[in-house]
């Protein structure tokens, strides 16, 4: 098979910045990134299937006993902002990786990291208007903007700016809960539900993504501009920083010891997720109530999941040490290298199985059905990745992308 000649001409400027060659690649970091890719997406199908309200308050729609509970409990322990909290990493050390790589030659950075920054942020602002309210892109890459300026900083720096940037969103949600005990009882009203809306709201909703693609706009879009103007982007932030500081302490590129990877884990094992699991707790035993839940309830799962997160890590770094697994690391890292066409699949999927420009089953499939729908996607996303990287050097999405931010159209097809 011969190379694909490029599709046009190339835009008119400087072909020297070249994306990073196959050869180049960090493997943990795709591994990593894959298996974070994977592991968002049972918290986001609540999202897909659900009135929005059931993403943070289990609650406010759908059952809530037997296997659906416990489906909702592991999710919320095991997944719920662990995967997020990965990738947002990776995307720190990511910035570092391509940055760093053309800095070495000689040339700036800058006009290549902000045209690739502002591109993500226009996908995420399609993705989310046009598709799913639940867009990260945009925070990713109005975050990324940002998180160039910090790159040459010492990892020391980086970590204790990562803190800092962290420690906001509890700030805020604790601030924001004294002042909700002085509010009007209309205020409250507002409060509460927004938390666990009342049937007539959830009707409303359901028959609104049940709809057209144009109803659905009524609500995609006030919940899209809502998610982007959250206090969660200063988390995003901190852990672009975090990732930055431990790829240039060599976590990331390289191999941690397995005394390391098993501390990890046993953090994660003893101390993060009997937290989450004293939170889950506490909301049940205050009935999820909005003035507990939101500004208090939510800050165990909050911290702790930096803890899980990091036992994620030392489990996939021990996987991809293990030359047993090596078949199915591969697969994940298939998955990493496509990340962004696999997770924008998962929003075309997902909105065609439960909208109403499709099958419109919004509302109608349980959690247990969700995460049925979960392995699905799991299962062909890791058998079809490896296989278009056979043929393919990019996924489409990615090779859009690069071929953008480099005004050039890049070669897709593998030669040889």
């Amino acid at each position: 098979m011969n190379s694909v000649a490029p599709l046009s001409r190339p835009f008119p400027l400087d072909r020297s910045p070249r994306p990073i060659k196959e050869k180049e690649r960090i493997v943990t970091i795709d591994v990593l990134r894959g298996f974070a890719l994977l592991g968002i997406l049972p918290m986001n199908i609540q999202s897909f299937s659900m009135i929005l309200a059931a993403y943070f308050n289990p609650t406010a729609y759908g059952d809530l006993h037997g296997a659906n509970y416990w489906l909702w409990m592991l999710s919320h322990v095991l997944i719920d902002e662990k995967f997020m909290t990965i990738f947002s990493m990776l995307f720190g050390a990511g910035i570092l990786l391509m940055t760093g790589r053309i800095e070495a030659s000689g040339r700036s950075s800058a006009a290549l990291h902000y045209r690739r920054m502002g591109w993500l942020i226009l996908f995420g602002m399609l993705h989310g208007y046009l598709l799913w309210c639940g867009d990260i892109l945009f925070d990713y890459g109005a975050c990324g903007l940002l998180a160039y300026l910090f790159r040459r900083l010492r990892p020391r720096t980086l970590l204790i700016l990562a803190l800092l940037s962290i420690s906001m969103v509890p700030i805020v949600l604790v601030l924001s809960g004294q002042r909700i005990s002085h509010a009007t009882p209309a205020q409250l009203q507002a409060l509460n539900e927004s938390w666990k809306p009342p049937a007539p709201e959830v009707a409303r909703e359901v028959a609104a993504y049940r709809g057209s693609w144009l109803t659905q706009m009524t609500y995609r879009m006030p919940q899209a501009v809502r998610m982007e103007a959250t206090a969660f982007v200063f988390r995003i932030f901190g852990l672009m920083l975090a990732g930055m500081a431990l790829f240039k302490l060599g976590f990331f590129s390289g191999r941690p010891s397995p005394k390391i990877c098993w501390a990890l884990i046993a953090v994660a094992l003893f101390v993060g997720i009997p937290v989450t699991v004293y939170g889950v707790r506490r909301d049940f035993a205050d009935g999820w109530d909005a003035r507990f839940s939101i500004f208090h309830g939510l800050l165990y799962n909050y911290w702790a999941s930096f803890l899980v997160s990091a036992g994620w890590i030392g489990l996939v770094m021990l996987a991809s040490q293990a030359a047993a697994l090596t078949a199915v690391t591969k697969r994940f890292a298939a998955v990493g290298r496509m990340a962004f066409t696999n997770y924008i699949m998962h929003s075309v999927i997902c909105t065609t199985i439960f909208y109403g420009h499709g099958l419109a089953l919004f509302g109608k499939v349980e959690r247990t059905g969700q995460f049925g729908i979960v392995v699905a996607i799991w299962i062909f996303q890791l058998t079809i990745s490896p296989i278009w990287l056979r043929h393919f050097q990019f996924g489409p999405l990615e090779w859009l992308w690069r071929s953008l931010t480099y005004w050039q159209w890049e070669p897709l097809r593998r030669s040889g």
